[in-house]
């Protein structure tokens, strides 16, 4: 969802102390978003040491293993149209499906999509949406449009925390105007320029990481967040409505993919089988309060996960994915991007 890598290096053993491990995995991850519970079961059950790094945006993760951090980490945690992207650039390895015994619980929708046909290098890890929170204290006024972040009300400018990341914060503008996604139009990209720039008047900070602290501070009245993000900070006590804006909103995967050079490959099929079963999957859902794409998962489920607002959007609001746009356009996007954030 931002060129900021967070610093972050964690390190589970799940094994007793002083014992030596038998493998090693290597995780490049989300941050705020897997339970080490999970990863010290994993690391207990299979014998292996796992570390894991952590990123705050699609772009982060790009960028770092671009940078020369492939090679360095088995598996990683991109979201759908990034999945594309990375294949595009050769950064994947793929895998038969018989090497994933558990390949057969991912659900159907979730099998043949678009950004990996058939699932040939990733699986489906958790789903959810990107739109935006209020804090009901503060506004309590109508949230059913994207005008609320780009032509926010008085009560809400500059108490506004927008997300640090090109893909959903001008993927939401577009929506917002109308405008296509990846569009080469001139005109159209003009438009879309204009209105973030000056959508950036009112708003208070970019932040991904601090989405869902700045809520529950008061620190920002609304803010763009994703929705386990805005469940969460409504858990911790903030007065926050997620939006279902009428224009529509994101709609997004975040998928476990095989690295091309990982060091462990064996370790990360494993690792990535392992997340495929049900129990294991519903834990992460419970922790970062998304929706899984495995088979079997809710009976495990925690009831405010299951029920949560922003996991249950109405029926006759419209989700898009972000689109992975043809290097020659992204160029534009790229431009925009770096001009709104001078």
């Amino acid at each position: 969802m931002k060129k900021k890598l967070l610093a972050t290096s964690l390190i589970f053993f799940g094994l007793t102390a002083g014992a030596q491990a038998e493998g090693k995995l290597s995780l490049y991850h989300w941050f705020e978003y897997i339970p080490q519970e999970l990863l010290d079961q994993f690391s207990e059950e299979y014998d292996v040491e796992v570390t894991m790094d952590t990123f705050d945006s699609n772009e982060a993760l790009l960028a770092s293993l671009k940078a020369g951090k492939l090679g360095s980490y088995d598996v990683a945690f991109p979201g759908d149209y990034m999945v594309k992207i990375l294949a595009s650039e050769g950064m994947l390895d793929t895998f038969e499906p018989s090497e994933l015994p558990n390949f057969d619980n991912i659900e159907e929708k979730w099998l043949d999509v678009s950004f990996d046909p058939g699932r040939k290098s990733s699986i489906p890890y958790q789903w959810g949406s990107t739109s935006y929170s209020v804090n009901r204290d503060v506004y309590k006024g109508p949230i059913d449009s994207l005008s609320v972040v780009f032509d926010p009300p008085e009560e809400l400018k500059g108490k506004i925390n927008v997300l640090d990341t090109a893909g959903e914060t001008l993927t939401l503008a577009s929506i917002y105007l109308g405008i296509p996604q990846c569009t080469s139009d001139r005109e159209q990209l003009k438009a879309l320029s204009a209105k973030v720039v000056s959508a950036k008047q009112d708003w208070a900070s970019f932040g991904s990481d601090v989405a869902k602290d700045v809520l529950v501070s008061g620190d920002a009245a609304a803010g763009m967040i994703w929705s386990g993000f805005s469940a969460k900070a409504r858990a911790e006590g903030a007065n926050i409505e997620y939006a279902f804006p009428k224009e529509g909103y994101i709609v997004w995967m975040d998928n476990g993919v095989l690295l091309k050079d990982a060091p462990n490959r064996d370790n990360a099929l494993k690792f990535l089988n392992f997340l495929l079963e049900p129990e294991n999957a519903a834990a992460v859902t419970n922790y970062a309060q998304y929706t899984a794409g495995v088979k079997g998962v809710a009976e495990f489920l925690e009831p405010d996960v299951k029920n949560s607002p922003e996991s249950n959007p109405p029926a006759d609001q419209k989700g898009y994915f972000v689109e992975a746009c043809p290097e020659d356009v992204q160029v534009l996007y790229d431009a925009i991007w770096t001009n709104l954030k001078k």
